[in-house]
């Protein structure tokens, strides 16, 4: 019963504005030129430790979908082409 909620996380939706700078800054450098559709934070813990992680849906101008995985230092986690 008490393993499911170990790694339970938080998730919310965020805005751009929220986001920390070195975050917006890797969104951007792997958006490929499309355009942010939504912001979700995640918030979970590990090894007693919080961690947060910003994912990006992108739609790129060609019409395929990128999902961009950024931890809160701006590194980058994955990038997820559809």
């Amino acid at each position: 019963v008490f393993a499911t909620s170990a790694l339970a996380g938080k998730e919310e939706k965020v805005q751009w504005s929220q986001l920390p700078a070195a975050v917006q800054k890797t969104i951007t450098d792997n958006a490929e030129g499309g355009k942010v559709e939504e912001i979700e934070k995640e918030t979970k813990s590990k090894d007693g430790k919080t961690i947060t992680v910003y994912e990006a849906e992108v739609k790129k101008p060609d019409g395929k979908k990128l999902e961009i995985k950024v931890g809160e230092d701006g590194k980058l986690i994955e990038l997820e082409r559809d």
